[in-house]
């Protein structure tokens, strides 16, 4: 028998990267950081909808955790490939969690938000904005007359534009802490961690939420934040080669350059863009649970938690797993199946129905996250690797926070369940256009044979 053949049949050990030291201080770091981010996204958007009763204000909070993203990506992928990652994240982080205190004070105390001439105007604004698609009667007027709501809007804001300055150094830095054969499974633990997180920051939330107030939660955030800044302190990592680069916009855009030449990445970070700014419902989970299945911030918290649950469970299963022998077209099913389950969800007027659809979809979830990280981190060279993140991100946040907005503002002029039907049904109609366009995807390789492309 060969010794490659031996390679190819060898017992594999899921728990490889789990043994390089750095990966696992960081991997603990991100884990309890990604739990007190998933807490915050929960009271964010209840907080709100409980002052405003407006679904079009959720789409808003989806714009404003979009906007820094769209105009700050490049620069800040720019930055992670110029300076020390370790440190730049560090200080985005405490920057952050500095302005969650912020906002934790404000929930604490919204009556003494004083009523300044910018705020008033910003909540104007936003009512204006909220009225468009449902009129002015379908929201709750005096909840836009509050100073706090706008104060949480500004200081939303805020800390998303720190966040994204870290966002693709705190993406990238995790090939460059250990052996390169260890990096898929490094991005399966990641996907695993942030799985596990959505799932026990919402549920964390809920529980704050109804206990101790919004701001306990805000607190929760800023304490697990400075956690991860403290477990990043001393690790060190491979410094990528540097080649002398003049500051140009062809540099800034190396990584979209890189990504329209490997077709293969930019038809799985279509596919997840499209997939889940289409058939994404997590925005409306609060009118879902408030209007159509009539539970409180504890069973919301549970509807969040429930595409966390399965996309915990298919990554342990995927851990464990040989490689996928046809990762691409794995994929393409994935996505399909996420578009079926989220049509069924925005049918459905049972508890335990929408709950076990938001499950699948986070089974169907994964699939897709775990092949798309693996062909950005493992085909992209190392000096490349914070350039290409931050496009890879524009495409996540977009799907995401844009996903959010599209779905507020058609809940709001349509009503949610017409929302999320249409999503998910597009969903299903972007796989078959993506399978036709990009036929390189599902003739995809086993992932752990691609090289790194320059």
């Amino acid at each position: 028998m060969s010794d490659s053949h031996s390679a190819a049949e060898a017992p594999r050990d899921p728990y490889a990267a789990l043994r390089v030291p750095a990966y696992r201080r960081y991997l603990i770091g991100n884990t309890l950081a990604n739990i007190g981010r998933q807490a915050l996204g929960l009271v964010a958007t209840w907080q709100i909808y409980r002052w405003t009763e407006s679904a079009t204000a959720l789409g808003l909070v989806g714009l404003v955790n979009f906007l820094p993203y769209i105009v700050l990506a490049l620069p800040a992928g720019h930055l992670a490939d110029r300076v020390n990652r370790r440190r730049l994240i560090q200080v985005t982080l405490g920057g952050s969690a500095l302005v969650s205190v912020l906002l934790a004070v404000v929930s604490a105390w919204p009556e003494r938000v004083p009523a300044w001439a910018v705020l008033r105007w910003f909540d104007a604004g936003l009512l204006r904005v909220a009225s468009l698609g449902t009129g002015a009667g379908a929201v709750n007027a005096a909840g836009f007359e509050r100073p706090a709501l706008a104060a949480v809007f500004i200081l939303l804001l805020l800390d998303q534009t720190i966040r994204t300055l870290g966002t693709p150094a705190r993406a990238s830095i995790v090939p460059l802490l250990l052996p390169r054969e260890r990096i898929a499974d490094a991005i399966t633990w990641n996907s695993s961690s942030f799985e596990l997180t959505s799932m026990l920051g919402p549920t964390i939330a809920g529980f704050l939420i109804a206990w101790l107030g919004f701001s306990a939660v805000y607190l929760l955030d800023a304490v697990t934040a400075f956690a991860m800044v403290g477990l990043l302190q001393g690790i060190t990592y491979r410094e990528p080669e540097q080649k002398p680069e003049p500051r140009t916009w062809r540099t800034l855009g190396a990584g979209a350059s890189f990504i329209w030449r490997n077709k293969e990445i930019l038809a799985a970070s279509g596919l997840d863009l499209f997939a889940v700014l289409l058939g994404g419902a997590v925005a409306l989970l609060p009118v879902y649970a408030d209007r159509i299945l009539h539970v409180g911030p504890i069973g919301l918290s549970w509807l969040r938690a429930a595409p966390s649950i399965g996309a915990v469970l298919m990554a342990m299963w995927l851990t464990h797993s040989r490689p996928m022998r046809r990762p691409g077209a794995t994929m393409l099913w994935a996505v399909g199946g996420f578009g079926v389950v989220i049509t069924i969800f925005g049918l459905s007027h049972w508890y335990w129905l929408s709950f076990a659809m938001l499950f699948l979809s986070g089974c169907f979830d994964n699939v897709s996250v775990v092949v798309r990280q693996s062909l950005v981190q493992l085909l992209t060279p190392d000096r490349l690797r914070g350039r290409v993140t931050a496009v890879n991100q524009i495409f996540i946040i977009s799907s995401n926070e844009v996903g959010a907005f599209r779905a507020g503002t058609m809940a709001g002029a349509f009503g949610p369940v017409v929302a999320v039907v249409a999503g998910g049904v597009g969903t299903v109609l972007t796989v078959l256009g993506i399978a036709a366009l990009f036929p390189q995807l599902g003739r995809l390789g086993r992932l752990h044979e691609l090289k790194a492309r320059e």
